[in-house]
């Protein structure tokens, strides 16, 4: 999503598909909690907000047993960043609780939107395809409906 214009929703679509099915399973959810998140009306924001931070407590944890596991290359990056995120919605979290203006956790909720196409695309979909390699010897080949195709001429 481009920064300059506020994100009003995450929608799952076809081009965050990363070819291993956990992953992508989990990233569905992150994105239905995600959308939720965002058209919460302000009586509802923490209980979204805190369904997001538990789906990604398993979400990360299960991407970093993966890294762990397999000795993926990048995982003190990948891990950095999960650790930022989760570090921001539970500082957000803690906020609201304390009486905080709803405004900031909408605020979290718009820059996840933005986070998430980008992190997928470059780290997850690494992880996917090393992880692939590593417990079945071969990478995984992606399907991405209505998305379009980008070759070289």
């Amino acid at each position: 999503m481009p920064t300059d214009t506020p994100a009003d929703d995450l929608v799952w679509t076809d081009a965050f598909l990363v070819g291993f099915e956990p992953m992508d399973e989990t990233h569905r959810e992150f994105v239905d909690i995600t959308s939720a998140l965002l058209k919460a009306d302000d009586a509802d924001l923490l209980k979204y907000l805190k369904d997001l931070i538990q789906h990604s407590e398993r979400h990360f944890s299960q991407e970093e047993h993966y890294m762990n596991t397999t000795a993926f290359p990048a995982r003190d990056c990948h891990t950095k960043e999960h650790n930022a995120v989760l570090g921001s919605m539970r500082e957000v979290a803690d906020y609201l609780e304390k009486g905080g203006n709803p405004a900031e956790a909408r605020r979290l909720a718009v820059e996840l939107s933005r986070w998430f196409p980008g992190h997928t695309d470059y780290l997850d979909a690494s992880l996917a395809q090393w992880v692939a390699k590593k417990q079945l010897g071969a990478v995984p080949i992606v399907v991405r409906r209505g998305v379009a195709n980008h070759q070289a001429d």
